[in-house]
């Protein structure tokens, strides 16, 4: 904090809001529910980019986990307090070395062309998932199978590789949605413009810069459910212009929203404000297979030049938790305490001059434009690394360039991501060397072995244990400098009932929202 000067305060408080909020605008993760469900009535939802993909095995972003959601099934999804539940397995269960799974389906399930849905589909999915060729994120999240069988039309065999405990909240990882064996064995580019699945809702029009229309499924398998007629997502990459949506009540619920507009929604006049402390966090990538940040020296140097409690409240608007450069927030399970690193640039200075650069390094790192506290943080981490010798040049771009050019590729930007389920799921998403994501190609063999270790450790004592080593080494070795966790926002016009703030992210259970009486009538 000491580094930054007060004219790059004020500077940078032109795009962030230096105060953090009063208690007073603390929000709920639910708006109040009120009386018995309503059945029928159109949900505008809005969110803040596109949902380019719509093939349930290969979503990236959360409106395109949104509506593969509404779309689509999976055997197991998660409730708020991140447990799995039902959702086209009626029951499942283990055999005593917890090796072998058995998913029991609800019995008449059908997709929306009519064709039923069985554990042939179910085994079909997952082998399309764990094939290398679809390019599935699901691939190292779904837990350690071996091989799927459908035993009869109802009943699907998984025969893991190793013992796995969270095998059913993995199953309801955002990519392990159902889908035809016919499509799953053949063209899965089929996904890319339709969608056959056993959701809640089926798909009536899909322009995704746009407007995305889903209706009622009436074959969905809980005849109670959905609620609503219609849902109609709404694409606002102006988050100004989104927020002024809602307000107006042009738009019902907001599905996320900046720190920046959260202050203007709390307290307006029939705006339920939502909060929920969450992983949700900004990352820093550094490819580490290529120098300068194959030293870790340099890494170290990095994380050393952050204020990260400062990074709350520019970045987050004091909506957040500081990040220790491990992808465990609080929230998780098996979270470790660790000191907060603090800037200590001396220290930083001499980590470069002995990696070989005493006089520093000039660097491009680059930010997507979505959602804008990508460019936020790196502006803020620009200003703070000045000091130590850290010259970065930070490059905005919109964001469908940065998915096409930059993610996964890049040797120096800003990611994003939601919590997971475990901390199997985050570790293995991003941060081991064979993660579906992994970004900074670090390939340790140590951190690896930990976190296979505890995938397969069934004595919760004994998984703390690897878990919190595996966080050490992230802490240590610094893949990624993660210097912020958000809290999620959202919010949403009073007559929406039933929806509650997932800390997920990615999650929405949309199919338990209705309208009130008040709310507009939408043809």
């Amino acid at each position: 904090m000491n580094a930054l000067s007060r004219r790059w305060l004020l500077t940078v408080a032109t795009g962030l809001a230096t105060g953090l909020p009063p208690l007073a605008g603390l929000a709920a993760a639910a708006g109040p529910a009120i009386g018995t469900p309503r059945r029928g009535g159109v949900l505008r939802i809005s969110v803040d980019q596109a949902a380019s993909v719509i093939n349930p095995l290969l979503t990236r972003v959360n409106p395109e986990y949104l509506v593969t959601e509404l779309l689509y099934s999976g055997l197991t999804r998660l409730t708020p307090e991140m447990v799995a539940e039902p959702d086209l397995a009626a029951s499942w269960s283990a055999n005593e070395a917890l090796t072998e799974w058995r998913f029991v389906l609800r019995k008449g399930l059908t997709f929306h062309d009519g064709s039923p849905c069985t554990a042939r589909d179910v085994a079909a999915t997952f082998a399309a998932i764990l094939d290398p060729r679809t390019a599935s994120p699901g691939r190292t999240n779904v837990g350690p199978i071996d091989t799927i069988e459908a035993l009869d039309d109802t009943t699907a065999l998984f025969r893991l590789k190793a013992p796995f405990a969270d095998l059913p909240v993995a199953l309801a990882y955002t990519n392990a949605r159902i889908i035809p064996a016919a499509i799953a064995t053949g063209d899965l580019t089929r996904l890319s413009r339709e969608a056959i699945g056993t959701g809640p809702f089926k798909l009536v029009s899909y322009e995704p810069d746009q407007r995305i229309v889903v209706a009622r499924n009436p074959a969905y398998y809980d005849p109670a459910r959905p609620h609503l007629d219609r849902i109609e997502v709404m694409v606002y990459p102006d988050p100004t212009a989104q927020a002024s949506a809602l307000l107006a009540g042009d738009t019902d619920l907001m599905a996320n929203t900046t720190p920046s507009e959260f202050p203007r929604l709390t307290g307006a006049k029939g705006v339920v404000s939502l909060r929920i402390p969450s992983g949700q966090f900004l990352n820093v990538n550094m490819g580490c297979d290529q120098m300068p940040f194959s030293d870790v020296r340099v890494r170290q140097a990095l994380a050393l030049t952050v204020d990260r409690t400062a990074m709350v409240g520019f970045v987050a608007q004091g909506y957040g938790t500081p990040g220790n450069d491990t992808p465990l927030s609080p929230a998780y399970h098996f979270y470790k305490d660790m000191p907060l690193k603090k800037p200590d640039i001396a220290t930083a200075k001499k980590l470069l001059a002995e990696a070989g650069y005493p006089a520093g390094l000039d660097l491009t790192m680059i930010a997507s434009s979505t959602p804008s506290t990508r460019t936020q943080l790196a502006v803020a981490i620009r200003e703070m690394a000045k000091p130590a010798g850290l010259r970065i040049t930070v490059q905005t771009m919109p964001h469908a360039t940065y998915l096409a050019q930059v993610w996964k590729k890049g040797s120096f930007y800003v990611g994003f991501y939601n919590m997971q389920a475990t901390a199997d799921a985050i570790f293995s998403l991003l941060y081991t060397s064979d993660a579906a994501w992994n970004e900074t190609r670090w390939d340790n063999k140590d951190f690896d072995k930990l976190i296979d270790t505890a995938r397969v450790t069934t004595d919760e004592a004994g998984r703390r244990v690897l878990y919190e080593q595996a966080q050490t080494m992230m802490h240590q070795q610094v893949p990624s400098v993660i210097p912020v966790f958000f809290d999620l926002l959202a919010a949403q016009r009073s007559w929406v009932q039933g929806y509650t703030l997932h800390p997920r992210g990615s999650v929405f259970r949309l199919d338990e929202v209705w309208l009130g009486a008040d709310a507009p009538k939408r043809g």
